[in-house]
């Protein structure tokens, strides 16, 4: 992929492995991946295609059974695979680029009350005393839309929803400053009407105080909202990567047709929701040829035998398809996806795909 001056970070042939028991497991396969400062990337795939292993190694916080055992990640001018401790660690987790996970109740001390949890953030971070961290914290409990904030900071997380402990995650996260935001499915715990808040919420917040967010999740609905950009993650590789509208209106890889197809959304009354048959493939294996042929309807030889290059669509759209061979043959993307703008702008216009409130 084309080199950008405005990356802040960039993934080099990344490779990583576990060992389980006495078997090796590659769950990052030679993936390469620039993200541009400021912009908004969606990590998409289903559970298990490395999305979150890949994004782990940004903060070096893989497992103790895993290694990068090959790759370069380069970040402000420094490969961050050069550090080797986690004093070094210390200096980008959190402090540069920050996390926030799945399960606010992970992230959140129970016997530590909520203002206490950000203060000691500030301090730590940005050095300020405790009156200063105090008033910095319920102005950033303000910000992220808690009400009675000064009453409600001396409260433990307990006494918080599960919207609404989420944000408090999200506060502590800012509280650093950091200048990349990673949202680990940050919305799956919770009700439909809450996740769509805290989609707003953190777009809302990428704009004001302008990091980089990388937002991984399995539903391409949140994407088609939030995203500038899209990656689409199948067993370890990266196998389309294109702006947001490329992705949506112009797919090219089988996979990504498919997550496109079981948008449930685009459902009809009386017929079954698309579903992609079988399951991916063992990452305990060697992959030989396209990962996702024995589960695509458009497989052709070749992708049994040979692993396809990652082919260029446009300067910013690239697949990892034999279907952009020119040799290929012409196929057709499934019909329930074809017309998809007109699709999408109906169902955002009707708030059904999280449209704007």
């Amino acid at each position: 992929m084309e080199q950008n001056r405005n990356n802040i970070l960039s993934v080099k042939n990344l490779e990583v492995k576990f060992k389980v028991r006495d078997r090796v497991l590659t769950a990052i396969r030679n993936v390469s991946l620039d993200f541009e400062e400021g912009k908004v990337v969606a990590i998409v795939g289903e559970s298990g295609s490395g999305k979150s292993v890949f994004t782990k190694t940004f903060t070096g916080m893989l497992e103790i059974n895993g290694e990068v055992s090959n790759g370069e990640i380069w970040f402000e001018g420094k490969n961050l695979l050069e550090n080797k401790t986690d004093e070094e660690w210390m200096q980008i987790r959190g402090k540069k680029i920050a996390t926030v996970f799945q399960d606010p109740m992970t992230s959140l001390n129970p016997v530590r009350t909520i203002g206490y949890q950000i203060s000691e953030v500030i301090i730590k971070h940005q050095g300020k005393s405790k009156a200063e961290a105090k008033a910095e914290a319920i102005e950033l409990m303000e910000r992220v839309g808690i009400y009675n904030a000064e009453q409600r900071y001396d409260e433990y997380p307990f006494m918080y929803s599960g919207g609404m402990r989420q944000r408090i995650v999200i506060a502590i996260a800012l509280a650093c400053h950091p200048k990349i935001l990673i949202c680990d499915e940050p919305t799956t715990a919770l009700d439909v009407t809450i996740q769509a808040q805290i989609i707003h919420l953190i777009k809302d917040l990428a704009k004001e105080y302008g990091f980089t967010t990388i937002y991984i999740t399995h539903d391409l609905g949140v994407v088609a909202n939030v995203a500038d950009r899209v990656a689409v993650m199948y067993a370890g590789q990266i196998v389309e990567f294109g702006e947001v509208e490329e992705i949506f209106y112009d797919p090219r890889h089988p996979y990504t047709w498919g997550l496109l197809s079981s948008l449930p959304q685009l459902g009809e009354k009386g017929n079954e929701l698309f579903a992609i048959t079988g399951t991916p493939p063992s990452l305990f294996e060697e992959i030989k040829g396209d990962a996702f042929a024995p589960r695509s309807e458009y497989a052709m030889r070749i992708d049994f035998e040979e692993e396809p290059p990652m082919f260029k669509v446009t300067d910013t759209h690239y697949a990892k398809t034999w279907l952009l061979d020119p040799r290929a043959p012409k196929v057709e993307k499934p019909k329930v996806i074809q017309n998809l703008h007109e699709k999408m702008l109906a169902l955002t216009a009707k708030g059904g795909i999280y449209g704007e409130h």
